[in-house]
């Protein structure tokens, strides 16, 4: 049987949690059923990655959605690699494929892992993306919703919007504490009896890194023995150093680039924190608790689908910078309970959450759209 040429397409290079979900996906592929390539709206480290592992990965430069000035290209990057099946992950990456797609008569499976539209937007910016969102789903051949909440918060914005939920999933042997060692605190000089917590993710207001340090300068006093550590970039990092040099905190709060070593900055850490006001099923959480880490988050829809607070992990409501203290101060003070959370979350993933069963739920996805397209 021939491969089918299948194109991965994703807004941007930066490794962020759709970039992983992909990595994943196309490590995971049936190769002798899928033939993979890739498009990239922008430059970055997965893109670098993917060409490491012998993927073909173009980028046409745009950061902007709906970008009609990118159709010519996307059609020829598309005719080159005779493309038969898209699948593209997240808004910008569906917008800028769609139109060229049907054009060419290809199917194309969208993968929401995130509205573009949330409650804090102004009227009209929400509105707008919901009808940009109602018009990418309605033209697609299936919808993948990464999450029961984010399947449903399309059904209560969209009208006729129906989804396929196909939670995302993590490599086990790449997150694996029994073969994963981490040197953070020795690059750092951070002693061993220090509760190190740790945050990955982009400095963006969704991710709330400035409430997490906020927080532990609040739970300092009870749990001295702490220290935080914030890995990634984004438009909230210059007001996060500021902050730290203001307060003083440069010995107990630590600002680091995006890094690739995810697994061995995760052994370095005790507790893992993602603060967010909203997910849609968040990777590098389920990253964390492959790793066996205690996890602190917040409570909002997919997130809560992964974490049951007090059995796998602690829950806070989102925005609250006392409760987050709070339950700083408690997993800094009680190693059994981080012991006992890691434990159960490291089995939440096991269960639940292993990126080759996900990818065999996509596969059956992709053959179901090109029986489809052949009747």
């Amino acid at each position: 049987m021939a491969r089918v040429r299948l194109l991965e397409c994703i807004r941007q290079g930066q490794i962020g949690g759709g970039e992983t979900h992909l990595l994943s996906l196309v490590e995971n592929l049936d190769r002798d059923r899928w033939d993979p390539v890739v498009l990239s709206f922008t430059e970055g480290p997965m893109v670098d990655r993917l060409k490491a592992m012998g993927i073909t990965t173009r980028v046409i430069y745009t950061e902007k959605p709906f970008d009609v000035s990118k159709r010519k290209e996307v059609r020829q990057f598309l005719e080159e690699q005779g493309v038969e099946l898209i699948h593209a992950h997240g808004t910008r990456a569906a917008s800028n494929v769609m139109h060229v797609a049907r054009q060419m008569g290809i199917p194309v499976i969208y993968t929401v892992h995130g509205w573009s539209f949330h409650a804090d937007q102004s009227f009209l910016m929400r509105n707008l993306r919901r009808l940009g969102e109602r018009y990418l789903t309605s033209r697609s051949s299936l919808n993948i919703s990464v999450s029961a909440s984010n399947k449903q918060t399309g059904v209560e914005a969209i009208r006729g919007f129906r989804s396929r939920v196909i939670n995302n999933g993590i490599d086990r042997n790449k997150f694996d504490p029994a073969s994963v060692s981490g040197g953070l605190r020795h690059e750092l000089g951070i002693p061993e009896n220090t509760v190190l917590i740790l945050f990955i993710a982009r400095f963006t207001a969704h991710k709330q890194p400035l409430t997490l340090m906020k927080a532990f300068k609040e739970a300092l006093p009870g749990g001295p023995a702490m220290h935080l550590v914030l890995v990634g970039d984004g438009d909230q990092k210059a007001e996060a150093q500021t902050l730290v040099e203001e307060w003083g905190l440069g010995k107990k709060i630590t600002l680091l680039p995006f890094r690739q070593d995810v697994p061995q900055v995760l052994a370095s850490a005790d507790v893992y924190v993602l603060p967010s006001l909203w997910e849609g099923l968040p990777i590098g959480l389920l990253e964390a608790m492959a790793m066996g880490k205690a996890v602190v988050a917040t409570n909002v829809d997919g997130t809560r689908e992964v974490v049951r607070d007090g059995e796998n992990g602690l829950m806070v409501e989102a925005g609250n910078t006392a409760q987050l203290a709070k339950a700083l101060v408690e997993m800094s003070k009680d190693a059994d309970l981080r012991g006992r959370l890691g434990r159960c979350a490291r089995e939440t993933v096991r269960s639940k959450f292993d990126a080759a069963a996900m990818t065999r739920e996509i596969e059956a996805a992709y053959t179901e759209v090109l029986k489809q397209k052949e009747n």
